[in-house]
């Protein structure tokens, strides 16, 4: 076999390889997908991941305290123009929906703490996870090159929607009242 054919088998099989490892875990092909938005039902939906950290005020969070709201999570970085168009619709959201059970969290990633907290100032109200290594991001299968991206999670904890493109109110809110209005399953299970 020449090098060149050895080259290209190789090639062939770590992009196979890398291909498969993208998609083993992801329950994305069970949901519905219509304009960028995946929207999974409930009997689709899998557990979001363990979320811990320091937010841009210093201060603890733990996603799993918010058990039993529908937690908005918006991946962001003050240098992204399209984070910037959207923070407007995300608090307006955030604003209409919060008395529904509704609980809003940014997560910073690839940023300094200062920009992070420049940017927040006179747009969002809700508080942001600060994440520079985008850790957070790659736990929920969010690469940190395809910000903005806006992920709703249920009542139980689990991904319902997962939006990778800037989002606009009325298309989002729309998609958190859904979701606000739907029971819990008993036991956080269904």
């Amino acid at each position: 076999m020449t090098l060149r054919r050895c080259l290209a088998v190789l090639l062939a099989t770590v992009t196979t390889v890398a291909l498969a490892g993208c998609t083993g875990g992801s329950r994305e092909a069970e949901c519905t997908t219509r304009d960028g938005i995946i929207e999974c039902a409930p009997d689709q939906r899998s557990a979001a991941p363990k979320v811990v950290g320091e937010l841009l005020d210093g201060s603890s969070y733990d996603l799993a305290r918010e058990r039993g709201q529908v937690v908005v999570v918006n991946f962001w970085g003050s240098w992204c123009a399209p984070c910037r168009a959207e923070a407007d619709d995300l608090e307006a959201t955030y604003q209409a929906t919060k008395g529904r059970g509704v609980t809003f969290l940014g997560i910073n990633t690839q940023d300094s703490r200062d920009k992070a907290k420049a940017f927040e100032v006179g747009r969002v109200t809700y508080p942001s996870l600060f994440d520079p290594p985008a850790r957070t991001a790659l736990a929920f299968d969010v690469p940190p090159n395809t910000i903005p991206a806006t992920i709703v999670l249920d009542r139980d904890g689990r991904i319902a929607v997962v939006i990778r493109a800037a989002v606009k109110q009325e298309g989002l809110q729309p998609i958190v009242e859904r979701i606000a209005a739907e029971q819990p399953a008993p036991n956080g299970s269904r």
